[in-house]
């Protein structure tokens, strides 16, 4: 549905994006991702048809943003951080008029704007002024207007900043709803909301991509997660002695659970996946093996990790992130 070659887009001296390249596939829900500074912002306003990027080429849904500009904008359903409302309409009369700005009108507005309401769950609510209603309900009508073409691609910037948790919860839903059917690309500073929404990630920081792909990939591969595994019965010690002979396993170390058994905690070596090997091993032990799994990273480590503690914005985001989800 994305696919970035090499995108360049400079504000004076300062280089916003330095050669960006990146794919998003169809029907997928992408998390993009960075500190604050990074060009996540720059990059969707160019995705959006905002602005052409200065060099390099950019294709939504295999229309090139830069020779067919209108084409590729017609693509693309896009609700900025700061969603554009006009208080004092109701919220059929301002679908309405964003639909007309759209370029709908006679027979096909009126089946958009029943089919945004519904969408959004606002069908009920069609009437009233948009200055009475909650920040989570401006939202629900900011997405109904981005869907109003039914573009194949919703591009959703910090769609959930200052949302109150059920509100915030509202919201999910509701794009999980919308996935499947259309791309997603999500750009959020809450982190443990991109790892639960999206299937497919794209990193970046400075401009430059960090990292990319299916998300399990890159939180599961990207550094060489641990393997974690439970055994029992009288030949653990052994097992965890055999354990550091083996060149897949750069070290181990072992924790006595309150039930007797114990848990092994594997660092790969070289970021390969040993746990078939790992299963042979407990069986010519004679241990009972009760779990195997790989340790998912999460969004914040693995992103340090990749971009190699590249500046502190990303880590008061974090921070920050954290203590809102906390709260």
């Amino acid at each position: 549905m994305i696919e970035a070659h090499e995108l360049t887009r400079s504000y004076g001296r300062l280089r916003a994006v330095d050669g960006l390249s990146f794919s998003v596939p169809r029907g997928s829900v992408c998390g993009f991702l960075g500190p604050n500074g990074a060009g996540k912002s720059t990059t969707i306003r160019m995705i959006a048809g905002l602005f052409p990027p200065d060099s390099g080429r950019l294709l939504v849904d295999g229309v090139d943003v830069r020779q067919h500009p209108l084409e590729a904008r017609r693509r693309v359903g896009y609700l900025p951080e700061s969603t554009p409302l006009d208080t004092e309409l109701r919220i059929e009369e301002y679908l309405r008029f964003r639909g007309r700005l759209a370029g709908l009108s006679g027979s096909t507005l009126a089946p958009a704007i029943d089919r945004s309401l519904e969408l959004c769950g606002l069908t009920e609510v069609r009437k009233r002024l948009i200055g009475a209603l909650s920040k989570g309900f401006r939202q629900r009508v900011g997405l109904g207007a981005a869907l109003l073409a039914d573009p194949p691609l919703l591009v959703l910037d910090e769609p959930t900043v200052g949302l109150d948790p059920t509100q915030q919860q509202a919201f999910r839903s509701l794009l999980a709803g919308l996935s499947g059917e259309r791309t997603v690309l999500l750009s959020s500073h809450l982190l443990g909301e991109v790892q639960a929404s999206c299937s497919w990630l794209v990193m970046i920081s400075g401009g430059r991509l960090v990292a990319a792909g299916p998300r399990d990939e890159v939180l599961g591969g990207a550094t060489g997660a641990p393997i974690l595994m439970e055994v029992g019965g009288d030949g653990v010690m052994a097992f965890s002695k055999r354990l550091a002979s083996l060149d897949a396993v750069r070290a181990s170390s072992v924790e006595i659970l309150p039930d007797g058994w114990s848990r092994i905690r594997i660092l790969p070596a070289g970021g390969g996946d040993p746990r078939e090997l790992l299963v042979r091993l407990a069986i010519e032990s004679e241990v009972a093996l009760r779990e195997l799994r790989r340790e998912q990273e999460t969004l914040e480590s693995v992103f340090t990790a990749l971009a190699g503690g590249r500046g502190d914005a990303w880590e008061r985001t974090v921070a920050a992130s954290n203590t809102e989800g906390a709260s």
